[in-house]
Formats: structure tokens, C-alpha cells, sequence
């Protein structure tokens, strides 16, 4: 549960939804699983339905906690959508019946989750994007460790590569992010007594992911996402009434190569960008040698998966044209005033850097007024992760 006793009450939401026209998006997020966001979830789910809210379930995944599975009582559940996949009869949202029935308010648990091929959306973060635009609020739940921009932070802190997640640009979304927050020994007494995870799955997950400096991280990061998101909503907010003079916005540009995968610069990007409550730019040149019909076929796979990813995290991807790499990139941040940009760098000897020069050193040279990070990237590495690499850094 919410430790810090701020949790905003299901009074605060359903006023929100008969003041406003929008259907509302809630949040709620945690460090790890059993800090108790399911259940957290229910239990204003009921307290909503008191006060008279038309609410019903879409899904709720209780993990086999009966505590969780008692919690959902006798709110009215919209029956899953049935899809046969290799032998296995497996359930999914049914978007569709949840939109036919049009309630106010679904609930829809485990936003991270990939949805079984055959289903209406490729992810259920998009079930819930097209229930808020037919009109239904949501309210769902999702671990720290999903969120795509800090992908790369929980692989180094916890060792795991956390494959389903979801972009940043759904969190910006929601009108509410609220932090149900328990404490690190909490959470590890909860797991021993097979609250989480079953009897013998405990031993491991206590000496792996949930050992204490793991979840002291995700704590952590999961406070911060919150107390940004809160930042974000209050600055927005007083500068629509007038509060406070409008701040000239950041500008992020991320430069991206026509080859490699760039994944970790635009996770960097996309959590800058967050934290500047702005609007980022997904940048790459293409030089004569990569236009379509020159450029390698791996290289253009490469280049749409990068554009992909980019838009998926929320980045506008411009395509500049140019023999030269650097003059095209210095042009177009002197043009759109870009206060911050995100290279990549991999290993390159000094006489390379002399013979061929470095786009960066020259940025740094003529753009000035533009604060630069320089992510380092083990293209070896990345290329095995498949997830990492990229940067206009030749």
C-alpha cells in the first residue's frame, strides 16, 4: 500500500470524470511485483461503485493470491476473449465487448503484458489507449521495471533484461500516477511467506531480483517517476492558469545512425525529454551512399526498427539529407533551438579520429548554447543484446 498517505481517493478521480469530457487514465506503479497494486486497484474499484460509478473489470490477473481473487467480490467482470495459439486455449482483453458495454471506468491490470498473436492489439498498453478513445476511463497497473526508458537502468542494477515494456509517452498520458509503495523488508516478508511467488520459486527470487539493493533501486526510480510526473502536471498546470511566466521548452534531439541499432540513445533521450517535459526529436542523415536502393539491406532493417522504436517512445524521427554527416546535424539544432542532445560513442582509436574527424568535436565546436551527453556503446555488446547501440559518432 501507499506508505506516504497521499494516495489521491477514488473521489478525487470520479469528480475528475463528471468535471471533465476526456475519459481519464490512472496509473498506478510500483517497484515490484506484491507491493500491491492489484489490490489496491480493487479496492477503489469498489468504493468507485459505491459512489455510484458504472465501473466494471477487463482484467485483473490476482497470480493465485486469494486475498486479490476475494478482492474482486461482486464487481461486474466483462468475460475475456477466447484465442486458440499453438494447442492452448489462452484469454485476453476482449476490446470489442469492453467498448459495446461502455462503462465509465475499466479496470485493466498488467499493462505490460503482450498480448497472444491473434488478439485485436500487439500490446494491452494499446487495449487501453483505444478504451480511453471510445470514451471509457481506465485505471491499470504497472511495474517500474516496464517503463522503456529506464530499460538499460534495471538491466545493469538487477542483471535481468526486462522484455515487455511500455513507452514513456503512456505515462505522459495519464492524468493520475500514483505510487503504491511498500518497504524494502515489507516486500521481502511478503515474498518468504508466498504472497508473491510460489514456495519454490522463493529462495531464488530472494538472492536475485528481490535482493535488497535491487528493490532499494526500483524504489527508488519508481519515487521519482512519480514525483516527475507530479512535477511535470503541476508546471503544466500553472502555466495554463496563468500562474507563472511560460518557460521557454526544452529541446531534445537524439542523433541516430542509418546503421546499428540505436536503442540506448533513445531510451537516454526519451528520459530526458521526460524529465524536461518536452517535446524530442529522433535525428539521422542520410548520406548518397544510403538512399533507398544504395543502402545495405541490414542496415535499412536496422534504420526502420530505429524509426519504429523512436515513434513508439514518442520521439518526432526527422530525416535530414546531406553528404555531410555533422554540417546537417549543426544546421538543424541551430534551426530548431536544441537546448539538449544525445550522442553515441563507440571505441575508436586516436588516428582514426584525426584521419576521419569526429561529428561530435565538431558539434561541440559550433553549437555551443546546447548541453551534449555522450553515451558510450560496446557495439559487440549491443549488437548481441539486440536492443542497444547506434549513434551518429562514426
Amino acid at each position: 500500500m501507499n506508505e506516504n498517505g497521499n494516495r489521491p481517493s477514488p473521489e478525487s478521480l470520479l469528480a475528475k470524470l463528471e468535471n471533465g469530457e476526456q475519459a481519464k487514465l490512472r496509473v498506478y506503479i510500483g517497484a515490484a511485483p506484491g507491493v500491491g497494486k492489484t489490490y489496491q486497484m480493487l479496492e477503489d474499484a469498489h468504493l468507485l461503485k459505491k459512489q455510484g460509478a458504472d465501473i466494471v473489470v477487463a482484467v485483473v490477473d490476482t497470480h493465485g493470491r486469494e486475498d486479490t481473487r476475494a478482492m474482486i467480490g461482486e464487481l461486474e467482470c466483462v468475460p475475456m476473449r477466447r484465442i486458440e495459439y499453438r494447442g492452448v486455449t489462452l484469454e485476453e482483453v476482449d476490446v470489442d465487448a469492453v467498448i459495446a458495454r461502455h462503462p465509465t471506468i475499466a479496470i485493466v491490470d498488467e499493462l505490460a503484458h503482450t498480448n497472444v498473436p491473434g488478439s485485436k492489439n500487439r500490446k494491452r498498453y494499446l487495449d487501453v489507449l483505444e478504451l480511453l478513445n471510445a470514451g471509457i476511463s481506465v485505471i491499470t497497473a504497472v511495474n517500474i521495471q516496464h517503463l522503456e526508458s529506464l530499460n538499460d537502468v534495471v538491466t545493469r542494477t538487477t542483471g535481468v533484461r526486462v522484455r515487455e515494456t511500455v513507452p514513456d509517452y503512456f505515462l505522459r498520458r495519464a492524468d493520475e500516477v500514483v505510487n503504491v509503495d511498500v518497504s524494502v523488508d515489507t516486500l521481502r516478508t511478503r515474498l518468504r511467506q508466498g504472497k508473491i511467488y510460489d514456495v519454490v520459486k522463493i529462495e531464488q527470487a530472494l538472492n536475485n531480483f528481490f535482493r535488497k539493493g535491487n528493490l532499494s533501486t526500483l524504489r527508488e526510480l519508481a519515487l521519482r517517476q512519480v514525483a516527475t510526473d507530479q512535477a511535470t502536471k503541476s508546471h503544466d498546470y500553472r502555466e495554463r492558469e496563468g500562474l507563472d511566466q511560460a518557460v521557454i521548452p526544452e529541446k531534445v534531439m537524439v542523433a541516430i545512425a542509418s546503421r546499428g541499432s540505436a536503442k540506448k540513445l533513445l531510451r537516454v533521450g526519451s528520459r530526458v525529454a521526460g524529465r524536461l517535459a518536452s517535446d524530442w526529436y529522433a535525428v539521422y542523415v542520410e548520406t548518397p551512399s544510403e538512399e533507398l536502393g544504395r543502402i545495405k539491406p541490414p542496415d535499412y532493417a536496422a534504420l526502420q526498427e530505429n524509426i519504429r522504436f523512436a515513434e513508439e517512445l514518442g520521439a518526432r524521427v526527422i530525416k535530414l539529407k546531406s553528404r555531410r554527416v555533422a554540417d546537417a546535424l549543426i544546421d538543424f539544432a541551430r534551426r530548431e533551438g536544441i537546448t539538449h542532445v544525445v550522442f553515441g560513442q563507440t571505441s575508436r582509436s586516436r588516428w582514426d579520429i584525426l584521419l576521419h574527424g569526429s561529428i561530435i568535436n565538431r558539434f561541440l565546436d559550433e553549437v555551443r548554447d546546447a548541453t551534449v551527453q555522450v553515451v558510450p556503446v560496446d557495439q559487440k555488446s549491443e549488437i548481441r543484446d539486440q536492443g542497444l547501440g547506434g549513434g551518429q559518432e562514426p
